[in-house]
């Protein structure tokens, strides 16, 4: 492992270009990338992780013990003061940056990330010092930690972990997004139960990019032990993060990797060579569905090389890996699905909030669903996947009511049910009534943190709904009719003790 251990530094290869410093006088970061399939009227996740006014310390007890530490800043654990919920804290100094868009760029990115295999982004908070990043948490350490601890995986615990980082992946192509620093290092695991059985979290979007199709990358960005050779060339695409994998799965099954060196410059120039070797004393007992799928992941010519959908179907993968979590989808699902098209929009809107913020150990249950339901693995329900999915569990309901669902649940009109519309959706009901937790989610609609939400509030946190939907959205919480929320009215509204105007028949 020693090798392996060699890559555990920072990304080397250059990243953009970046221009003078503009100063710590920059207030707020503008996202330079719209939300995700968010329609005019539309409710999408990526809309409520904003930048929140006042100081973190106002709302987080940050620990002074750093989890980690880089180049751009460092990592901590904090509780949010009013939930109690545990979060990592990503503080950024200011005076370490040339260019705040690299910053800018990687908020905008996460708020896009709306997937269980990828790191969720809460909120960020900026002052004069420090651009902050307030994020899940995970217990488990890095992949690469548990590498080096275990020396190489047997083939189901390396096949369990990439079938997770491979739908990820897939994921993130259909976005267009390409991560650009994938390796060991980067990867989380939720906690410490056994490799196999664990949740695997993509993080640090710090040098990822948006991607179009025939406007290839140029911006020499990685790992050395795991840069893509073409990205030394400076023309890519999003192909690059399928040769990162392609290195992680050699090194999970033999413990070291690909191309080595006595410096990086030596490491690089076997890269673009392309050209690595299983030797047979460390290669013996691994399989050749194993080996061929990291030959395809490896393809020096990105054009010749898997796509991460295509890498999932892989025999390898089928064979090794659980095509899905062992659960069973109950009626009360349907249930639920059903009861949400009866919530008002606004409910709607807090549901998704709420849902956006829960720890994930509470709703782990509904993700194993999810990732059930998700049969091509993109991180997206489509109508054929649900009603196949619901069919399988022997759970029959006519096609047009599949339709209602899909029409109801799918708040951003995508035209599929994303990560986040799901479990809002189908969370429990002692979940979303907790007062610490609509508090917090009042808190956010609250934009002026006046104690009342208004329709300017609501217009200017739902960035593409009209003045008169925002005065609705407010009619169907105001019990009083003074024309704003104050609280007592908002938990009226989520525990359902008031009929509610505007709600579907």
């Amino acid at each position: 492992m020693g090798a392996c251990c060699a890559a555990t530094g920072e990304a080397v290869v250059a990243a953009e270009q970046e221009g003078p410093s503009r100063g710590p006088s920059v207030r707020r970061l503008p996202s330079l990338l719209p939300h995700r399939h968010v329609k005019d009227g539309g409710i999408g996740r990526a809309q409520f992780i904003i930048d929140r006014p006042g100081k973190i310390a106002d709302a987080y007890a940050m620990d002074r013990r750093k989890l980690g530490e880089g180049s751009y800043g460092s990592v901590c654990r904090a509780t949010h003061k009013a939930t109690k919920a545990v979060r990592a804290i990503k503080t950024i100094p200011k005076a370490k940056l040339r260019n705040l868009d690299r910053v800018k760029r990687e908020i905008a990115i996460m708020k896009m990330m709306d997937h269980p295999g990828i790191i969720k982004l809460y909120e960020t908070f900026e002052d004069g010092r420090n651009i902050y990043l307030c994020m899940e948490i995970c217990s488990g350490g890095e992949l690469f930690e548990r590498i080096v601890r275990d020396g190489r995986f047997s083939e189901p615990q390396a096949a369990a972990v990439m079938q997770q980082v491979l739908r990820a992946i897939c994921y993130m192509q259909k976005q267009g997004v390409a991560h650009r620093d994938l390796k060991p290092e980067n990867f989380l695991l939720q906690n410490q139960d056994p490799i196999e059985d664990n949740v695997v979290k993509i993080i640090d979007f710090g040098l990822s990019g948006k991607y179009e199709a025939g406007k290839p990358m140029k911006t020499r960005a990685g790992s050395p032990y795991y840069v893509a050779p073409e990205v030394l060339g400076s023309l890519y695409d999003n192909k690059c993060d399928i040769w990162s994998v392609g290195v992680i799965l050699y090194i999970m099954l033999c413990g070291y990797p690909p191309f080595q060196g006595k410096n990086d410059a030596e490491v690089l120039q076997k890269v673009s060579l392309g050209l690595y070797e299983f030797r047979p004393q460390d290669w013996r007992y691994v399989s050749e569905d194993a080996k061929v799928l990291i030959t395809c992941l490896m393809k020096k010519s990105p054009v010749d090389r898997f796509a991460a959908e295509q890498a999932l179907r892989h025999t390898w993968i089928a064979h090794k890996a659980p095509t899905a979590p062992a659960v069973a989808l109950q009626g009360d699902l349907v249930d639920k699905l059903r009861g949400f098209r009866l919530r008002n929009k606004f409910m709607k809107a807090a549901l998704h909030v709420i849902a956006g913020q829960l720890d994930e150990t509470k709703i782990r249950g509904l993700r194993d669903i999810f990732v059930k339901l998700d049969v091509n693995g993109d991180g997206l329900i489509t109508h054929s996947e649900l009603r196949r999915g619901l069919q399988q569990a022997g759970i029959q309901i006519p096609r047009p009511d599949v339709e209602d669902i899909m029409d109801s649940v799918d708040c951003d009109g995508s035209g599929e049910i994303d990560y986040t519309e799901f479990l809002a959706a189908t969370i429990e009901k002692q979940q979303y009534v907790d007062e610490a937790v609509c508090w917090n989610a009042f808190s956010l609609f609250d934009v002026n943190c006046d104690g009342k939400i208004t329709s300017s509030d609501l217009k200017q946190m739902l960035d593409k709904t009209s003045t008169r939907s925002a005065v609705e959205l407010v009619r169907q919480a105001d019990a009083n009719n003074d024309g704003s929320i104050d609280f007592q009215e908002f938990m009226k509204m989520m525990r359902g003790s008031r009929v509610l105007p505007g709600s579907a028949p």
